[in-house]
């Protein structure tokens, strides 16, 4: 039997992904695809368009075999923390022989010889980065400006120490460096690398709309995929549903029309503004003692959040306002994701100390995966949990802990929606995983 795994957002679910898994198969000769989703809260610091549920049930019915959660420490961290948490969750399976995930460069020498940079961290590269921060770049293209430097000289190739850097860097580094998936997609190999895993990574050219693009372009049919971003731009229009459905309808996988049917009928989707009296009362009631003890919270950072605590009208206004040269929009979005979840510098240190991802709690699976349980169940070295209930009993005291900052998350995105949409709020606890 061989498994593969896929680290996705699922935000939402359309063409392109569903073409991943299909890919995916193909490539590495995979029985079982194993999805890890982040659940209701994702890696750019904000809220999933719809909850982990619905997302599960669509991937289910498009190809994955069985979906997991990334715990929200990762799902919500920076690139690194998001793919050494879902990593970690592959690796710790054992059953996981492939990882397969999409890049604007489909090149996975080009994403090897970067991982090693970063998983080394030679002398070279160390002292082009604190060079980079020194003049005021953000971290990440202080790193970017980094590995390019490093790459497109005569550092040491991944695969064969002796042998210079791939030409290919000399002329493409800015953008192989700077592109979003390509960024995750080093990040997965640098992970890999780290942990010694005998996963194998593959990676599939990313096709169609560009990660960042928010309108909806025309394709050619047999290639109609959009961005998510440019999904999610769709639906915030205040469009009719016909007119809704019209638009989004030819990025849609097929098998999905009627669930996307209810979903616009009910318009149970969220967008991050949704949050942001949660976030101003957060806000509010800690300015006094300040936001550095949460992830991602500089003491900059926290200053000028403790004075904009009524300056801003909604989430991406706050974001707007406080972004600068050295810290990114994404970095403020998910600093005010931890501070509206609660999540500490503290809990993450002690995560990544502890091996990130402790437990692998089931969404949804596939009848035809049972298979693929029996497998994991005596060769995973975390607990697989399917049922809440039995979590107190399997879990470590800090992994438990973990697991109920998944539950919170949930918690506040049912009763955010249901203050949107009257959509009665379900207890986590009373949940039942997905199988299709």
């Amino acid at each position: 039997m061989k498994t593969a795994g896929i680290i996705v957002e699922y935000n939402p679910f359309h063409n392109g992904h569903q073409f991943h898994i299909e890919e995916t198969r193909k490539i590495t000769g995979a029985d079982f695809v194993i999805a890890v989703m982040s659940g209701n809260f994702v890696q750019r610091g904000t809220c999933a368009l719809l909850d982990k549920y619905i997302r599960t049930r669509m991937a289910l019915t498009c190809g994955a075999d069985l979906v997991l959660e990334l715990p929200v420490f990762f799902a919500t961290g920076s690139a690194g923390d998001f793919a050494s948490g879902a990593v970690s969750l592959l690796d710790k399976l054992g059953i996981v022989d492939a990882l397969c995930f999409g890049s604007e460069c489909g090149n996975i020498a080009m994403l090897g010889d970067a991982a090693a940079l970063l998983a080394e961290e030679p002398p070279q590269f160390s002292a082009a980065l604190k060079a980079g921060l020194k003049q005021g770049f953000s971290f990440p293209n202080a790193r970017a400006a980094a590995l390019k430097t490093c790459l497109s000289g005569d550092m040491p190739n991944a695969h064969n120490a002796s042998a210079p850097a791939l030409p290919e860097y000399q002329n493409t580094a800015d953008s192989f460096l700077l592109s979003p998936n390509n960024i995750l997609g080093i990040e997965y190999c640098t992970a890999l690398r780290r942990r010694n895993s005998a996963i194998t990574p593959y990676t599939i050219q990313r096709k169609g709309a560009g990660y960042l693009e928010d309108t909806l372009c025309p394709v050619p049919e047999q290639e109609c995929f959009a961005s998510a971003l440019s999904l999610r731009t769709a639906l915030r229009s205040g469009d009719s549903i016909p007119q809704l459905w019209d638009g989004i309808s030819p990025y849609i996988p097929s098998q999905l029309s009627s669930l996307w049917q209810q979903i616009l009928s009910e318009k149970s989707f969220l967008f991050p503004e949704d949050f942001t009296r949660e976030l101003r009362c957060r806000l509010i009631l800690e300015a006094a003692s300040g936001f550095e003890q949460y992830a991602d919270v500089s003491r900059e950072l926290s200053d000028k959040l403790k004075k904009s605590t009524l300056l801003f009208d909604d989430w991406d206004s706050i974001c707007t306002l406080l972004k600068s040269k050295e810290t990114t929009y994404s970095r403020i979005s998910r600093s005010l994701c931890h501070i509206l979840l609660s999540i500490t510098k503290e809990e993450v240190s002690s995560a990544r100390q502890n091996d990130y991802v402790p437990y692998a709690r089931i969404l949804g699976f596939r009848k035809e995966a049972v298979p693929l349980l029996s497998a994991i169940k005596p060769n995973s070295s975390v607990p697989l949990i399917s049922k809440l209930a039995d979590a107190r009993r399997m879990l470590k005291p800090s992994a438990l802990s973990m697991l109920q900052k998944d539950i919170l998350a949930a918690h506040l995105y049912e009763a955010v929606r249901f203050s949107k949409t009257g959509l009665s709020p379900v207890n986590e606890y009373t949940r039942q995983i997905i199988m299709i």
